[in-house]
């Protein structure tokens, strides 16, 4: 019996080994360049896998298209479904239309609303956001202390999409540090969204310039916007030796800011990592194993002090 029971056994990982997983993945836009790391993330690692094929589309910032993208996917016979949420309020949808079919589901970088009550063939891979803006806006208010506005600093607060739960739990990281004994000298001069846009932080940082009002320091939701809003101060003459931007992701764009001296602050995501780690957890739940439905990767926070060993990361 024994014999059998392992010569079956045998027979069902070779089986297993040999049969092709397809998986299909929603990006909620492939116009962005951190989104962009994410996904070659997922594809470098199907290619390097053998009998893994992944079939990666772009939602191009629509919820509705995203959704009618995973209803294909389900009637295409999917193995499992990757999902980077255009509306991290819209997923329960999602969630339901994979779970009706039996369809395993991952969704990476941005956290869905529903996350604490996702099914057991579902999960979450992405950063801890409690982590990256706190880590971004506790350097800069180092940085401030540290060029004497401890008597108090004014600061602009530029915010991602306000559907993207990322966006909001980072302006709160900001406020909480800012709400600290030892921050508690800076204020916000104003917070608008850019939307996550160089474009747009550029545009909006222009308008803030045009006041005339002073200000010390930019704590951006993300280095795309922070790079939008150094480009608007340049134009305008802005010294940034003596401004403090912060942003977050750790970009290549982000770094080379760093390099140049514009950008003083950023937190590494590991993007290419979290896109491994989504498809790991989805080849690993259409085999039927069990995967923690909530997969954290570190933050680490970049300066120009360590800048050199994230070069080549993202």
């Amino acid at each position: 019996m024994k014999k059998l029971l392992m010569g079956t056994a045998l027979a069902a990982m070779m089986t297993t080994s040999a049969m092709a997983e397809n998986i299909g993945v929603s990006m909620a836009l492939f116009d962005d360049n951190f989104l962009t790391v994410l996904r070659n993330g997922i594809q470098k690692m199907a290619d390097e896998m053998d009998g893994v094929d992944v079939q990666i589309e772009d939602a191009q910032n629509d919820v509705a298209k995203q959704l009618d993208q995973i209803n294909n996917f389900v009637a295409s016979g999917v193995d499992a479904i990757i999902v980077n949420p255009v509306d991290t309020s819209a997923t329960q949808a999602m969630t339901d239309a994979a779970a009706a079919a039996g369809v395993p589901l991952v969704y990476v970088n941005r956290q869905p609303i529903n996350v604490d009550t996702l099914p057991d063939n579902q999960a979450f891979v992405a950063s801890n956001e409690i982590e990256s803006g706190t880590l971004a806006a506790f350097e800069g208010c180092k940085l401030l202390r540290a060029k004497g506005k401890a008597g108090g600093a004014k600061i602009y607060i530029l915010m991602g999409e306000l559907s993207n739960q990322a966006a909001v739990q980072r302006t709160k990281d900001f406020d909480d540090v800012i709400g600290m004994d030892m921050c508690n000298f800076i204020s916000v001069v104003d917070r608008q969204t850019a939307n996550w846009s160089r474009d747009e932080a550029q545009d909006l940082m222009t308008n803030w310039l045009s006041s005339g009002e002073k200000f010390d320091a930019v704590f951006a939701n993300n280095d795309e916007m922070a790079i939008g809003a150094i480009q608007a101060m340049k134009a305008s003459g802005v010294s940034m030796e003596e401004m403090i931007v912060t942003g977050v992701d750790a970009t290549q764009d982000a770094l080379a800011a760093m390099q140049a001296g514009d950008l003083d602050v950023t937190v590494f995501q590991d993007a290419a990592g979290q896109g491994s780690g989504a498809l790991n957890a989805a080849l690993s739940l259409a085999k039927g194993e069990d995967v923690d439905q909530k997969v954290y990767i570190p933050f680490q926070l970049v300066t120009p002090a360590n800048v050199d060993n994230f070069l080549s990361k993202n």
